[in-house]
C-alpha cells in the first residue's frame, strides 16, 4: 500500500492512528513535531519522548521537526494577542490550519507520502460528484469536526482519520490490545501548551502587562468595581467576577478601547446573530445563497438552528431562531447540516 505519515503525539489516540494503518498493511512513517514550550512549566509532558516509544514498538520510522520558533509566533502569541485585543481566540483552529494541515502536511508530502494520518475524531467520504465531505465522528462526545472545519477539499484529500469510525473506549481498547506505551496514559484536556495550567496563570506570566484593572459597568453605565485584566474574563462568565450583588451577574461583553468590562443579569445574555470571518467552505464554494443550519459557537457547545447568509466568499451572516447566550468574539462558528460540516469561521 502507499506511504502515509501519521502526526504523532504519543497520546492514545495517534498511537492507535498508526497502528491500525500499520496492520491495514500502509507503510506507516511517525512525524512529530518539536514544539515551543514554557520554560516555567516543569511539568509539561514530553511528547516527543512517548512518540518515540510508540515508533520504537510499532517498528515504523519516526522524523522529528523542529518548529517552536513557527509555534510561539502563529500559535502562543496568537492566543495572547488575541486576550490583549479583548477577545477569546482559539488556538487550535489556528493550529490546524497552519501547522497541522500546514506545515506538517508539507513535510508529509516531502517525505514521499500519499497521506496524513492524524488522531483527530472526524471522518470524510467522496461523494458522486467526487467532491470531499467532511463528517462527525461516530463518537459524538469525541467529535473534533469543529476544530476542522478549516480544511480545503487538497487538505481532504491527502487526509485519514482512522479512529473517526470508532468510540473513544474503542480505542483505548485497541490501545491496550496492541500493546502501545500510550494505553495507560490519560488524555489531555488542556491547550498542548498550557501543559495543565490555567490559561490565567499563563498569561500572567508571558504578558503581565494585561493585568491592567478597570471598571465593570452595567449596559446602564453603573459601576460596580473594578476587574482584574479583560483577558481573565469571557462571555458568559458568572464566577469569579469581585463584586457583590443580590442577584447573579454575567460577563456581557468586553471593550478593549477602554478597558472595560461590561456585566448584567442572565436575562441580559445573548445574542441573535453573529457575523463570522475567514469563513472557509468545505466543498471549495460558498453556497448561492441563504440556507438553514445548526451552527456551533464553541468546541464544546450544542448546536442551535440557524439561517446562515454567506457575504461574499469568506464572510457569513448568522442569525440564530433563538438568542445563544455565549457568542464570543474569537471563537469559531461551525455550521452543519446533521453530520456534514459545510464550513466555518471566526466569530466577529
Amino acid at each position: 500500500m502507499s506511504k502515509v505519515v501519521v502526526a504523532l503525539s504519543g497520546g492514545v489516540d495517534s498511537s492507535v492512528a498508526a497502528a491500525m494503518l500499520k496492520q491495514q498493511g500502509w507503510e506507516v512513517v511517525g512525524l512529530t513535531l518539536r514544539l515551543w514550550s514554557d520554560p516555567a512549566l516543569a511539568s509539561a509532558s514530553d511528547s516527543e519522548s512517548a512518540a518515540r516509544q510508540c515508533a520504537q514498538m510499532l517498528d515504523i520510522p519516526l522524523h522529528v521537526l523542529d518548529i517552536a520558533g513557527t509555534f510561539h509566533r502563529e500559535i502562543v502569541q496568537f492566543f495572547l494577542d488575541g486576550y490583549a485585543n479583548g477577545i477569546t481566540p482559539n488556538p487550535c483552529v489556528r493550529c490546524n490550519r497552519l501547522v497541522k494541515w500546514g506545515v506538517l502536511l508539507d513535510q508529509a508530502l516531502a517525505l514521499g507520502a500519499e497521506y496524513l494520518a492524524t488522531g483527530h475524531y472526524a471522518r470524510k467520504r467522496t461523494i458522486n460528484t467526487g467532491r470531499l465531505e467532511l463528517l462527525r465522528a461516530v463518537d459524538h462526545a469525541k467529535d473534533q469536526s469543529y476544530v476542522l472545519h478549516v480544511l480545503t477539499q487538497e487538505q481532504l484529500k491527502r487526509a485519514l482519520f482512522p479512529v473517526g469510525e470508532n468510540t473513544k473506549s474503542e480505542i483505548r481498547a485497541l490501545a491496550w490490545n496492541f500493546g502501545l506505551p500510550a494505553a495507560a496514559r490519560n488524555e489531555s484536556q488542556d491547550l498542548c501548551f498550557l501543559a495543565g495550567e490555567d490559561y490565567r496563570d499563563f498569561i500572567r506570566r508571558n504578558a503581565p502587562e494585561m493585568a491592567r484593572s478597570g471598571p465593570i459597568l452595567t449596559r446602564a453605565g453603573r459601576s460596580l468595581g473594578e476587574h482584574q485584566g479583560l483577558a481573565y474574563y469571557t462571555i458568559g462568565q458568572r464566577k469569579g467576577l469581585g463584586i457583590s450583588s443580590p442577584v447573579p451577574l454575567y460577563v456581557l461583553s468586553k471593550d478593549a478601547a477602554s478597558n472595560t468590562l461590561i456585566v448584567g443579569v442572565e436575562t441580559e445574555l445573548g445574542e441573535n446573530e453573529l457575523l463570522a470571518g475567514e469563513v472557509n467552505w468545505i466543498a471549495g464554494v460558498a453556497p448561492g445563497g441563504p440556507f438553514r443550519a445548526q451552527v456551533k459557537t464553541r468546541y464544546t457547545a450544542r448546536e442551535a438552528w440557524a439561517e446562515v447568509t454567506p457575504l461574499g466568499a469568506d464572510r457569513a451572516a448568522v442569525h440564530f431562531e433563538a438568542p445563544q447566550r455565549d457568542i464570543t468574539p474569537g471563537q469559531a462558528a461551525v455550521f452543519y447540516a446533521g453530520e456534514v460540516v459545510l464550513g466555518g469561521g471566526l466569530i466577529r
